[in-house]
């Protein structure tokens, strides 16, 4: 897990349509979601997509993401620890789990929500009946506009940096 300390001006660089998960890792509902992180990041990632995954808390330790990813089985692609905020701030993050995928040219493609398990705090449907993200990843890969480039995620508020005790 060598990407834990990438700033967020390097993370966006590198030509290739990315998707920044952000996640905490004590939020339940950012947690139920690691496994379709894994598998939207393993089908898609064979397509071009690069995935990385942002926790949101500054004072977690490295030692404490890579158990984290380890115990929730996320795949391999980069833990990064935002501990200033830059991504969250660069890319207007709100809630965890987000996701925000940016093309090569570092436009958003699309921000919110996986899918609709959730209809709120709370309030989890059986099953999904939007996938957000898929669909937008679909769109991307097969080279047409995102229909819908914006929803809103459900999870946990991000707090600002200062709310955090150092």
């Amino acid at each position: 897990m060598t990407a834990l300390l990438l700033l967020a001006s390097l993370v966006l660089q590198g030509g290739e349509t990315a998707a920044y998960f952000f996640v905490s890792h004590d939020c339940p509902i950012s947690n139920y979601y690691s496994q379709e992180i894994r598998r939207v990041c393993e089908q898609y990632g064979a397509r071009g997509l690069h995935c990385s995954l942002v926790y949101v808390d500054p004072n977690l330790t490295d030692d404490a993401a890579r158990k984290h990813a380890d115990e929730y089985a996320h795949g391999a692609y980069p833990k990064i620890v935002d501990r200033k905020h830059e991504l969250v701030e660069r890319l207007h993050a709100t809630v965890t789990p987000q996701v925000v995928v940016v093309r090569p040219d570092s436009s958003v493609a699309y921000t919110g929500r996986i899918d609709n398990l959730y209809a709120g705090l709370g309030k989890k449907r059986r099953v999904a009946t939007e996938h957000d993200l898929r669909d937008a990843l679909d769109a991307i890969v097969a080279g047409k506009p995102v229909a819908r480039p914006s929803s809103n995620p459900v999870g946990c508020f991000i707090p600002p940096l200062s709310a955090f005790s150092r």
